[in-house]
């Protein structure tokens, strides 16, 4: 007998944020469900997919190298996600002017036109085996969480960002076909249902909040009611990039009650007013801590994540004072930070007062420095408690000795901390269990096993 043919093979590249990642997933599916082989690594692959970010100077970078990476041990690249839509210097196509040998470029979301390049360069196969396929599409994430993306695009123009100009505005996608995605997605074995988009708040804006069918029954297409039905799937729901507008609070109350996890992700990036109106952001700072006293009225375990900028052009020392003193204050739970960068096309460059690079980085070390005091401090106050964790990894420390990785609801995956635990037979990855807190530093939690979730 004649030795059958191999199916034609894809290799992927996935870099960017979880909302770049959804995208990948969806092309990745898409390839599966036609017949095409994944290929793990470059030479077994007929040609490459690369999904870049374009958000910052350094993720242009990042995606620049990993596509001249992808040209020098294939050969044959297909480009997709926000860098190809990026102009250059010369006003064309930014991926082709640095890499022209790649063979073609699309922007981001843009699953049929990768499709239509793979077929053009790659034709597809004649006998897809699509039950091999799951239901929820595959996942590029571990198996017990997922990200969920409920839209696409953003209605604000902050003045560091570019995303509008690659994503377009704010598009929902109809809550219906979001929540069937979800359904699938925990009957395949998610424990978890990460909630992503560019503005999570903003959900349903664009379609007037419209009401949509859940199984017969008519749901608005809004983040509370989105919330609400998630909530009665009963795995861990987390929310992410969370605007602080006034119905935030409505899903606190839901955080309160027990239904999706008490953990807010909310774009803060600033506390001084000028700054913020420098930035375009649609928030003031002093109406951002009466919200955080709110939300910890409502619900006193709710974590709260945020992300700032520090050394945005025209910001002075009093401003950035003003901004630690806001993180004293606020005492927030998960803080990231980063020294302002400027990104091509962004108004911000345009901006009088640009701040030295090493300035920047100075402002950025003594932030941290602030944040992760408060950090330990915030802490501290788990230590003695048991709490419900979900198990993410088997794991050896430098000594060869054994133990697990886990998340409680503060720790969002691969951004947050985790909970290092001591090796028990009844723990396994991908399942929750209840441990006691014995220690806590500036980011983790350290525990152990005392019995199943409840």
């Amino acid at each position: 007998m004649s030795r059958r043919k191999r199916e034609p093979r894809v290799g992927f590249v996935s870099l960017g944020c979880p909302k770049a990642l959804v995208d990948s997933e969806r092309i990745v599916t898409q390839l599966r469900c036609e017949g095409y082989e994944i290929a793990p690594d470059y030479t077994g692959a007929d040609l490459v997919i690369v999904n870049t970010c374009g958000f910052i100077d350094d993720a242009v970078e990042e995606s620049l190298e990993a596509i001249g990476e992808a040209l020098a041990e294939n050969g044959k690249v297909i480009v997709t996600g926000c860098l190809g839509a990026r102009s250059g210097s010369d006003g064309g196509n930014l991926v082709q002017s640095v890499h022209p040998a790649v063979l073609a470029v699309t922007g981001p979301h843009a699953l049929d036109e990768v499709m239509g390049h793979v077929h053009r360069h790659l034709p597809k196969p004649h006998d897809p085996f699509v039950d091999l396929v799951p239901a929820a599409g595959l996942k590029l994430t571990p198996r017990h969480y997922a990200y969920l993306k409920i839209s696409e695009g953003c209605n604000h123009r902050c003045a560091f960002c570019i995303i509008p100009s690659m994503r377009g505005d704010l598009v929902s996608r109809p809550i219906g076909e979001v929540l069937l995605e979800a359904q699938a997605l925990v009957r395949d074995g998610v424990r978890e249902l990460l909630v992503i988009s560019q503005d999570t708040s903003a959900y349903g804006v664009d379609v007037r909040y419209r009401t949509g069918f859940v199984g017969g029954r008519p749901v608005r297409t809004r983040m509370t009611d989105l919330a609400r039905e998630l909530a009665q799937l009963g795995v861990w729901v987390r929310l992410h990039y969370v605007y602080p507008y006034p119905h935030v609070d409505e899903v606190v109350e839901l955080m309160a009650q027990g239904s999706v996890l008490p953990y807010l992700d909310v774009p803060f990036q600033h506390s001084h007013p000028r700054i913020l109106k420098l930035m375009k952001r649609p928030a003031s700072g002093e109406r951002n801590i009466e919200r955080i006293r709110a939300w910890r009225a409502l619900c006193p375990d709710i974590t709260i994540r945020s992300t700032f900028i520090v050394g945005f052009p025209g910001e002075t020392e009093e401003e950035f004072e003003h901004l630690l003193e806001f993180l004293g204050e606020a005492r927030l739970d998960r803080v990231g930070c980063f020294a302002y960068s400027p990104v091509d096309g962004a108004p911000a460059n345009e901006l009088p007062g640009a701040i030295p690079q090493e300035l920047r980085e100075e402002r950025r070390a003594r932030f941290m420095a602030v944040q992760e005091a408060i950090s330990a401090e915030r802490l501290q106050r788990f230590v003695g408690r048991e709490i419900e964790v979900l198990v993410d990894a088997r794991v050896r420390d430098a000594q060869g000795r054994e133990g697990f990785l886990a998340r409680s609801a503060a720790d969002a995956p691969e951004i947050d901390g985790v909970v290092l635990l001591e090796p028990n037979p009844a723990l396994a990855v991908g399942e929750f269990a209840r441990v006691r807190v014995t220690q806590a530093d500036e980011h983790d939690l350290s525990g152990v096993w005392v019995g199943p979730k409840t």
